[in-house]
């Protein structure tokens, strides 16, 4: 193979990668879109180290989950890899969600202002690792102003509808489960649950992990992050995840375990209305 074969196939491969994220852009920009079912880029199967079932007890009553099997893209255990999964269920019975049995779900304290009977669940992995932070009751604010020239791209590498409790209006969408990445000095991506638009022609200050919650209940976010930012060199990124390329974030979302994982866990989130 010659030079120049190798750089028009790299070129070629470029160009694809390119076009592939442009019409996620297009078609998801502020996960807006009404597609139902397969979403663009979402997580496919990969093999993965699965963890041993765990002794570790966690906060609140777990139980055993069914075990993932082979189901459609846009399900709650599409390419998970864990082999054995648990429900964790807060004392209240008023949410549930699975994590894999080595995952550690641990209640905390409500962030200051939260309204009465909030909920503040972190999930870490086996090593102790962070994962996500589910919390409810979350006093409902306005998004921030976002000047023009302030505004910085994103793309929206997986977007999968699922069923929760929210209030619409302007600016609103069907919840979904995300990951999103936004352009700074790297792409730094964030996976989480939302149901409000990112921004307007694909770009945004900040991207809201974050669904409106019904009247009078406060709302709510699950997820490694409750707002993802382009961040600047001297800010602490984690945990955000930070890539060189776009390329970088789509393989992470699309052939890493972890992705397939958390994507499950937050799919299965269940809240009582």
């Amino acid at each position: 193979m010659t030079g120049t074969d190798t750089f028009r196939r790299a070129s070629a491969r470029r160009l694809r990668i390119t076009a592939a994220l442009a019409l996620a852009a297009a078609a998801l920009s502020g996960c807006s879109s009404d597609t139902k079912g397969t979403p663009a880029w979402t997580a496919g199967s990969s093999p993965g180290a699965s963890g041993a079932p765990s002794a570790e007890p966690s906060v609140g009553g777990t139980t055993p989950a069914a075990s993932p099997g082979s189901t459609a893209p846009g399900s709650a255990d599409a390419g998970s890899t864990a082999s054995a999964w648990k429900v964790f269920t807060d004392p209240a019975k008023n949410v549930s969600f699975e994590l894999p049995q080595e995952w550690i779900a641990q209640s905390v304290a409500p962030a200051e202002g939260t309204m009465p009977g909030a909920l503040k669940i972190e999930v870490k992995d086996a090593d102790g690792g962070y994962l996500a932070t589910l919390q409810t009751g979350l006093p409902p604010q306005p998004a921030a102003a976002c000047a023009d020239d302030a505004a910085k791209p994103y793309v929206v590498v997986s977007s999968v509808p699922v069923d929760l409790p929210h209030r619409g209006g302007e600016g609103t969408i069907d919840p979904r489960v995300v990951f999103r990445v936004t352009q700074g000095y790297k792409y730094f991506g964030s996976y989480g649950i939302t149901n409000i638009v990112g921004g307007t022609e694909g770009k945004a200050c900040t991207l809201q992990n974050l669904v409106r919650g019904p009247e009078g209940k406060g709302d709510y976010s699950f997820g490694d992050l409750t707002e993802l930012k382009a961040f600047a060199p001297d800010q602490k990124v984690a945990p955000a995840k930070a890539f060189d390329t776009l390329d970088q974030a789509a393989k992470y979302v699309n052939e890493g375990s972890q992705f397939a994982n958390v994507q499950r866990m937050l799919m299965s989130l269940k809240i009582k209305n």
